[in-house]
């Protein structure tokens, strides 16, 4: 699942984008308010975290642009402790929750999971599609028999791309995006190797391949 950071605390960031990437995010972080501005629109994130006081403008009249040019992943927004005011005007621009500074990273993780599960019409912390249960806090998969199995991050991501929409295909390159950030040159053939290695949990017949087309989740097999 690709997240966009946009802090220009570099420690703060560098920290966030490790708990978060083993949080199962995939995260491209920037610093400035024209780089958010450029890639919010450019690429396809899952959901955004948002600081509001950027060195080169601010956080809100970046959100403003977002939702006026249709960028509509979830957006969290970082605010001051006690500045009641940008937490109205943030909502208010069109985001989806908020956080003050200070903050616990296992909260600002639980409210990102919370605002895509809302995105996506669910209330629980668990995808389900079909024979199968993937349980977002544990990265685990559990099989119709009961069995869960534990998954690295890469397998969990992927997974959870395919069983989000099932039925829907999946390009390699669609995939790829959700897999992996900005600044990896993962190998071609790394979707292939990590689809057989699901494909052993959950069987041939539940992750068909489209000839030239991609990859799709079957949830009635």
């Amino acid at each position: 699942m690709r997240l966009l950071l946009v802090e220009d605390d570099r420690l703060l960031a560098d920290g966030l984008s490790g708990q978060l990437e083993k949080a199962g995010f995939s995260v491209d972080t920037t610093y400035t308010a024209r780089e958010a501005l450029i890639l919010g629109e450019q690429e396809d994130y899952r959901v955004a975290v948002l600081d509001l006081g950027l060195p080169d403008g601010n956080g809100l009249d970046v959100l403003r642009k977002w939702r006026m040019n249709r960028v509509s992943c979830p957006v969290l927004i970082l605010t001051a402790r006690g500045d009641w005011q940008d937490k109205v005007n943030g909502l208010k621009a069109g985001a989806d929750d908020y956080l003050a500074k200070p903050f616990q990273t296992e909260e600002l993780i639980a409210r990102l999971n919370a605002i895509v599960r809302r995105s996506e019409g669910r209330v629980h912390s668990t995808v389900t599609a079909g024979r199968f249960e993937l349980d977002e806090n544990r990265q685990s998969l559990k099989l119709n028999d009961g069995t869960e199995h534990s998954l690295t991050g890469t397998e969990f991501r992927l997974l959870r791309c395919l069983m989000s929409r099932p039925g829907h295909v999946f390009s390699k390159e669609q995939l790829m995006e959700q897999l992996y950030n900005l600044n990896e040159s993962p190998s071609d053939n790394v979707i292939e190797a990590y689809i057989r290695r699901l494909r052993k949990l959950v069987g041939n017949d539940t992750i068909s391949t489209r000839r030239g087309q991609g990859y799709l989740f079957n949830d009635g097999v």
